[in-house]
């Protein structure tokens, strides 16, 4: 039977946390561990901007060119968690989001990760297609009115009404 480590570290990371404080803040004092833990903070959030409009761009061109975006997707999310980390008080989750803004870190984590992922997806010449957009209904600017929609009540004949989920 294997027994998985992560709900154990998720209930000890508060309190290796404020071990953590008490002894930077032994070291280094109040202020500084204060200072350090709002700095940390402001570099999450620096660090998300920066690299995440990258990601997205790198994202765009993938979809673009009809290639699979799978890998600079699971890259983006590891940015939005490590940047979520650095914003947590704390110097472990900093620590450890400050790995995640690594690429080779990240490259190993797909890596072992993305065999357990799956993308249902066709991604081809025509860049991404998801859903078919065989069901369109066109209306002009006399064919629907709020008001009018509010004064009759619900018309059950309305193409709205004919379509079915896909």
């Amino acid at each position: 039977m294997r027994i998985s480590l992560l709900p154990l570290f998720l209930l000890a990371l508060p309190l290796l946390e404020i071990a953590g404080f008490v002894i930077v803040g032994r070291e280094v004092g109040a202020l500084a561990t204060v200072g350090l833990v709002l700095a940390s903070s402001i570099a999450g959030v620096l660090l998300l901007r920066h690299q995440g409009f990258g990601v997205m761009a790198r994202v765009r061109a993938e979809m673009d060119a009809g290639h699979d975006p799978s890998r600079h997707l699971a890259h983006g999310a590891m940015i939005v968690v490590a940047a979520i980390l650095l914003i947590i008080p704390g110097f472990i989750t900093d620590i450890i989001g400050l790995l995640l803004f690594l690429p080779p870190v990240r490259d190993l984590a797909w890596r072992r990760f993305k065999g357990r992922i799956v993308v249902a997806t066709d991604f081809s010449a025509g860049g991404f297609r998801g859903r078919s957009r065989d069901k369109v209904i066109d209306l002009d600017d006399g064919d629907y009115s709020r008001e009018d929609d509010l004064k009759r009540g619900p018309d059950h004949n309305s193409p709205w009404r004919r379509l079915k989920d896909d």
